[in-house]
This record gives structure tokens, sequence and C-alpha cells, in this order.
């Protein structure tokens, strides 16, 4: 006779042997961080593909928001 405890191990082994895969699907890992894609959310005055807009958005952001000296004068 199989002891509950033996019955409830079982159980546990099998539905953990059951788990799907988890992939990644429907994000591109392949392009740059500056071709995203062009939405109304995005930053005013970038455009996707353009990586010195990119770049100089980043860098006002980071002057803007992180800079503690800026943000207090």
């Amino acid at each position: 006779m199989i002891k509950p405890l033996g019955l409830l191990t079982l159980a546990l082994t099998l539905v953990a042997c059951g788990d799907a895969p988890q992939t990644l699907s429907g994000t591109r890992r392949d392009t740059a961080a500056f071709e995203g894609a062009s939405n109304p959310y995005s930053a005013p005055g970038w455009k996707a593909g353009d990586k010195k807009a990119w770049e100089q958005q980043l860098k006002t952001r980071t002057q803007n928001g992180q800079n503690e000296y800026n943000r207090v004068n």
C-alpha cells in the first residue's frame, strides 16, 4: 500500500517534470537600442534609427533627471 506522503511526493515529481519550456517570443534582440519603435510615447525630437539623436537624448535625460546639482539649482 502506498502511503499518502509517498503518493504526494510522486504527484509533485510528475507535475514538476511536466513543466513546459519557457521561450522568449515576440521580442527581437538583434537590433540596437536606438533603432527602437517610433510611437507617440517616444521622446520628442527623437527619430527611430537616428543614433546621434538617441545619444543626445540619453545625455539630456541623464543631466536633467539624474544630476542632483542641476536639479537643485
